[in-house]
């Protein structure tokens, strides 16, 4: 480690389904790691999805501890902590900080409507990275870049709006709403209780990052705009880097970056992409002893592309704006197996993405020249592969999978001084894991199976419609 990277940070990645936590050098060396599940969701009505109880600080406290416990240098150097939670959810806190209802996930009907008071309690609403800031510090601050969604925000400026209309349009009034931070800038301090609670040095900054599927850009190395990132998590869809706000659009979106002033591009996605993995697994794991991803991801390997005929509609949770929509598989003939089914979800992750990227750099004049994976879907070769072959473009891996962990260690180096620019940053601390070029023959499969999605995934979904 150079001396001028001297020192480590924490990075909190609080995802949907775990929460983890990395403690890293300013090389981008993994000192220590921990991670721990979220409980599952709860679901008090119909649209709703809830974080029970404390589930997401209680995730982030076994995490940093068990992170702690695994660090075999002093924590005495460890100087600061870069905070990285779900976008997309809604916290709403009594006047204490401490929550008056339970977080809404960013699945919940709740979200792209505007903010209604269900508790008396209700003092300020904020994000997750908002709750968890003033966990950490006490301060009523968050990071601006994971402000997505119904909130009156100022994208071009990344800015609470000045338009009275914004905050009516949304339901909130900006005395309900917390302070703005940009990415690499301080949040607060970790208060002296708190860092006795997770085994960290008092005062250290909590530094600000982004949205997850920014910061998770960030750790993986997308900089150039051939470049495509897709990550593979509970929510699924491709990114690209973009330098100003588009106007509104039906297959690119605009997202804030993990990097002061910055956009991203944002295809469509699936919206429980990985989330429709980890469920067949644990079907199956239910009626077949010691069933894992990799028992799954071996047996695919050996069923030819296309599984057999079967074709998956990955609608396990609908658009808001077509909620009929419903998962299926179709195709069964009796010589499919498990082994089918679940090659059958790769590769419907991997046309349905590729098809929304297409859609999203034809509206923005781009070729693809490559493709960046991760996520915990990217450690299967399998479905690298198949990806490779789906979207014709070589494709490759950061160097730690945890990319939002890595990409919140790089917004903690530049703003404690690890690192003087967020381009030293980055050439320091992300590296290339696999790399993989496509397989003609695949290539060619898998034209011929896009073409069966193409019939047969519309007449699927007006089965459902009214």
């Amino acid at each position: 480690m150079s001396a001028s990277a001297a020192g480590y940070v924490v990075a909190i990645d609080n995802g949907s389904q775990s929460t983890k936590v990395l403690i890293v050098d300013g090389d981008g060396t993994v000192h220590a790691s921990a991670r721990v599940a979220l409980r599952p969701y709860s679901s008090p009505a119909p649209g709703r999805w809830e974080h029970p109880d404390d589930d997401l600080w209680d995730s982030i406290v076994a995490a940093t501890r068990a992170a702690v416990a695994d660090f075999a240098g002093d924590p005495a150097e460890i100087r600061g902590i870069g905070l990285c939670t779900i976008r997309f959810c809604r916290a709403v806190l009594r006047a204490d900080g401490s929550l008056a209802q339970p977080v809404m996930s960013w699945m919940d009907e709740r979200l792209p409507r505007a903010y209604e008071r269900e508790t008396d309690e209700a003092v300020y609403v904020t994000t997750s990275s908002g709750y968890i800031t003033h966990k950490l510090t006490g301060e009523r601050q968050d990071a601006a870049g994971n402000v997505q969604g119904s909130w009156p925000i100022d994208t071009a400026h990344w800015a609470w709006s000045m338009d009275a209309a914004e905050y009516e349009r949304v339901g909130l009034g900006r005395e309900m709403l917390f302070d703005l931070v940009a990415p690499g800038e301080a949040l607060g301090t970790l208060a002296s209780e708190v860092a006795l609670l997770l085994g960290l040095p008092a005062g250290i900054p909590v530094i600000a990052t982004s949205n997850d599927k920014a910061v998770e850009a960030l750790g993986a190395g997308l900089q150039d705009e051939g470049d495509a990132l897709l990550s593979l998590g509970t929510y699924v869809a491709t990114m690209t880097p973009g330098d100003r706000p588009l106007p509104p659009h039906p297959d690119v979106w605009t997202n804030f970056s993990s990097q002061p002033g910055g956009y991203l591009y944002e295809s469509a996605g699936v919206r429980r992409g990985m989330w429709t993995v980890s469920w067949f697994r644990d079907v199956v794991s239910g009626s077949i002893e010691a069933t894992s991803e990799d028992d799954l991801n071996r047996g695919a390997d050996n069923v030819p592309a296309g599984a057999g005929g079967l074709v998956a509609a990955l609608d396990w949770l609908a658009p808001a704006d077509e909620p009929w929509r419903r998962g299926a598989l179709v195709g069964f003939d009796g010589t499919q197996g498990r082994f089918h089914i679940y090659r059958a979800i790769l590769e419907a992750l991997a046309i349905e993405t590729e098809s929304a990227d297409a859609r999203a750099r034809r509206a923005l004049g781009r070729d693809r020249r490559s493709l960046i994976v991760t996520g915990g879907g990217s450690e299967s070769d399998l479905m690298l592969r198949i990806l490779a072959a789906v979207y014709g473009v070589p494709v490759r891996t950061p160097r730690v999978r945890d990319a939002a962990g890595m990409g919140a260690a790089i917004c903690a180096a530049v703003g404690t001084g690890l690192h003087p620019t967020w381009a030293d940053a980055i050439t320091a601390m992300v590296g290339t894991g696999q790399e993989i070029q496509p397989d003609l023959e695949l290539v060619s499969a898998y034209g011929e199976v896009r073409q069966t999605y193409r019939r047969v995934i519309p007449r699927v979904r007006t089965l459902f419609s009214p």
